[in-house]
């Protein structure tokens, strides 16, 4: 496992996952990348690009299988887990996922990141009834179940967060002011189209700049000059990590102290706060539905010390932050779909079993959320809660809102 830390363009790792077997009389049935010994499962992070800071996420996942490997298998069958770099690079996604499906034979495609990424190819896997499972994006767009029964996101939609803020706003701030700035593209896109769905025929006026960025965009400082000169007194950051750090910092340069939102996708104290500055991030609101490692509550929570036990262990190079807890938690409930699936390894009957999962709590999400999916509702994240960032830490407030 010495290359488990390092980016390479194709990283192949080996895990095993133990279930209680079926009954021996009990029939197999298998599609290609899964067989009596053996469950391949295709992933595609951007270890390289813009976006290389999510690259963590594979890396936690790999680490995750082996740590279950360390403890038995799913029926006696080894997970073999192939991670591929695309770059952030939606030609490049194109290019690797083919390869996966077509060369490596995968039984399906796990956690692949970005919108722009899966978008690119959504059409291929569902032509090819291959599973494209548990999407790293909140795009709305993996969530249609009756266009495209093959995708299924992961994230809290992308909608659903612009929509929470939006009412947080209009009860607590009803005259403020707002400014947006978003990623030009179907990420940032829908978490505006979630903030005017809420904020309605108010959002006219309430609204005063919304400006976009491209993420090829080297900084997003003129943006946010311009939506200061709007007269904004409240912020909403629909952004990526780097330029999040960039418009909080630039922000905090040029003395503009609007209220502050700022997205999951975001949040990270390593890879967003701390490189804009934490002193530059106080005040910040966001959404969250995972445990903060950086969080003090969580000090003694038995979930938090099973996972730093984890990272200690298996992923010691990795950050202790929410972006390897959500690789940790994405890999857990493959293992539930997976489980769930038996002898039955067949892409129809692990599309079946992720539209089955009921109340699956994971010691990671927060209390009170659980992951809930059915075959009409392809959106296991549904439950966020509100949280202000006080110089150190995330701090929780308010009670659990469903969509």
């Amino acid at each position: 496992m010495g290359n488990l830390h390092s980016p390479t363009l194709r990283t192949v790792l080996v895990a095993l996952v133990l279930v209680t077997p079926l009954t021996s009389h009990a029939q197999k049935k298998y599609d290609s990348g899964a067989t009596d010994t053996e469950i391949k499962i295709g992933n595609i992070m951007p270890y390289s690009g813009p976006a290389s800071s999510y690259g963590t996420i594979g890396k936690a996942e790999a680490a995750y299988f082996q740590k279950i490997n360390d403890e038995g298998g799913i029926n006696h069958r080894k997970i073999i887990f192939v991670s591929a770099d695309d770059g952030y690079n939606p030609s490049k996604t194109v290019e690797v996922t083919r390869r996966l499906v077509e060369q490596d034979e995968v039984l399906l495609i796990f956690n692949g990141l970005g919108t722009a990424t899966n978008s690119a190819t959504r059409a291929y896997m569902n032509s090819r009834k291959v599973p494209q499972l548990f999407v790293a994006s909140g795009a709305t767009k993996f969530g249609d179940p009756k266009d495209f029964p093959w995708t299924m996101g992961f994230n809290p939609a992308y909608q659903t967060e612009g929509a929470i803020y939006a009412a947080y706003i209009l009860k607590h701030q009803p005259n403020a002011k707002i400014g947006v700035l978003f990623q030009n593209d179907d990420f940032g896109r829908d978490f505006l189209k979630g903030l005017k769905e809420v904020l309605g025929n108010k959002g006219a006026t309430m609204i005063v700049a919304e400006v976009s960025y491209e993420v090829s965009d080297p900084t997003v400082d003129s943006q946010i000059v311009t939506l200061k000169g709007s007269g904004a007194d409240v912020f909403l950051n629909f952004s990526t990590p780097k330029a999040a750090a960039q418009a909080i910092r630039k922000a905090y340069d040029i003395d503009w102290k609007p209220v502050q939102y700022l997205i999951n996708a975001s949040a990270s104290l390593a890879t967003t706060l701390t490189p804009a500055g934490l002193d530059k991030s106080v005040g910040l609101v966001t959404a969250a539905y995972i445990k903060d490692p950086a969080d003090s509550q969580w000090d003694n929570d038995s979930g938090m010390k099973d996972y730093r036990a984890f990272m200690k262990k298996y992923y010691p190079d990795g950050a202790v932050d929410g972006v390897t807890v959500y690789g940790y938690i994405a890999a857990q409930t493959l293992v539930q779909v997976l489980s769930q699936c038996g002898d039955n390894l067949t892409r129809e009957n692990v599309m079946k079993q992720a539209a089955n999962l009921r109340n699956l709590q994971l010691s990671m999400l927060l209390p009170g959320i659980a992951l809930n999916t059915s075959p009409t509702n392809f959106y296991p994240n549904r439950q966020m809660r509100l949280a202000r960032f006080d110089g150190k830490q995330w701090v929780l407030f308010g009670d659990v809102i469903s969509n």
